[in-house]
């Protein structure tokens, strides 16, 4: 079977030839010098690209090993979590909580709506003592972005830390870490970064690390230990690790954070992210179909979450209890340059309309083109 040539799913994304240049680069001893200072600068890139002067943590293994190492490290039996559910990823999440002893707070909205930041100061007022705010940041599974600058001073100011899943936000929308006073963060390489999919990129405030000090639950001598990372490589002085490094995944993430860096920075790479989402939208909206999101503002940027045709199975669903109830359109990395809203909007169409669904393929095209050049013309005019 021949590889696909475009990559519009809902990750891992395309990765560009830098990344896959680096991939097939020389496995090298993870305590060469060479490797050392490599590992270092992945460290300070990431952190440019999370917006943090915060230690940050680069963990083997799939983001999920991430999140779960965040939980385990500040969950301790009694702890009182507050746990904003407007989709799959968060009801996974606070599972997770409840088994490692968390008094759960939940607070769960339709997954086709954002959490409300007026909700979430109403429920730390009416809960004191509330120690741990869990979001995720970009509901990857049904296309809804939560209002994590909000949320997150939020916490603060009532004195809870910030969890934050930014697995599929980070370079594809705005992520400031210390600004929104996240104290712990967890991104993934494999959605807009269009990295390796193999790595957790996790940024981790001192506040964060004294809950876990002060954490006897908070795993030790395990690969789910963040307290290990800090101990033997951050207070050694970035010399010794405490497992053996993925050195192949990171050079490939090295690459994905030197391409979003390169390439005019952060803010470029959320835009790109942000105009393909909304060619995206325009042209699902001009086949004839409607949105999952109840509202564009806050759908996401890494996908477009479109609701499925009644008769029409699913392609690129969503998970869990959404599976059936929608489609995903990813625009992440490579796929939000150029004409890939295009693409990825004419051949759902065409798809959909080979399934016998009442479609209109040209006017989703044009309603692609007409945003995107709209963009264009509005670049070109402030150059």
């Amino acid at each position: 079977m021949d590889p696909p040539d475009f990559t519009l799913t809902a990750g891992p994304t395309a990765a560009s030839p830098r990344v896959l240049q680096a991939l097939g680069s020389p496995v090298i001893f993870d305590y060469d010098p060479v490797f050392l200072e490599h590992f270092r600068d992945t460290e300070r890139k990431l952190a440019e690209v999370m917006r943090t002067k915060n230690d940050v943590v680069l963990m083997q293994g799939e983001a999920v090993l991430g999140l779960e190492a965040a939980a385990r490290a500040l969950v301790r039996p009694g702890t009182r979590a507050l746990n904003l559910v407007s989709g799959v990823y968060a009801a996974w999440f606070g599972d997770w909580l409840r088994e490692y002893g968390a008094e759960v707070i939940e607070h769960t909205v339709p997954y086709d709506e954002a959490i409300d930041p007026a909700d979430v100061a109403r429920l730390l007022d009416e809960h004191e003592g509330v120690e741990l705010v869990a979001l995720v940041h970009s509901e990857t599974p049904s296309g809804v972005e939560n209002p994590l600058a909000e949320i997150g001073p939020l916490a603060h100011e009532r004195g809870a830390l910030m969890l934050a899943d930014v697995v599929s936000a980070l370079a594809g929308t705005d992520v400031r870490v210390d600004d929104w006073h996240v104290d712990l963060a967890v991104a993934g390489p494999q959605k807009c970064l269009a990295g390796p999919p193999g790595m957790s990129l996790i940024s981790v405030s001192e506040r964060a690390w004294q809950a876990m000090e002060d954490n006897p639950s908070a795993p030790r001598g395990s690969f789910l230990s963040l307290l290990d990372w800090k101990h033997k490589w951050i207070d050694g002085g970035r010399v010794a690790f405490p497992y053996t490094p993925s050195v192949s995944d990171v050079n490939g993430v090295n690459a994905a954070l030197t391409e979003v860096l390169d390439t005019g920075g952060v803010d470029a790479s959320v835009a790109r992210h942000a105009l393909a989402a909304r060619a995206t939208r325009a042209g699902v909206r001009g086949l004839g179909l409607e949105l999952w999101p109840k509202s564009d503002a806050y759908a996401a940027n890494c996908v477009t979450a479109v609701r499925c045709p009644d008769g029409i199975d699913v392609a690129s669903g969503g998970y869990g209890e959404l599976k059936q109830q929608l489609f995903r359109l990813g625009h992440m990395g490579p796929a939000s340059r150029s004409l890939n809203p295009l693409v990825a909007v004419g051949a759902f169409g065409r798809g959909l309309a080979d399934l016998g669904a009442d479609v209109n393929v040209g006017a989703g095209a044009d309603a692609v083109l007409a945003v995107l050049s709209e963009a264009h013309a509005a670049e070109v005019a402030t150059a």
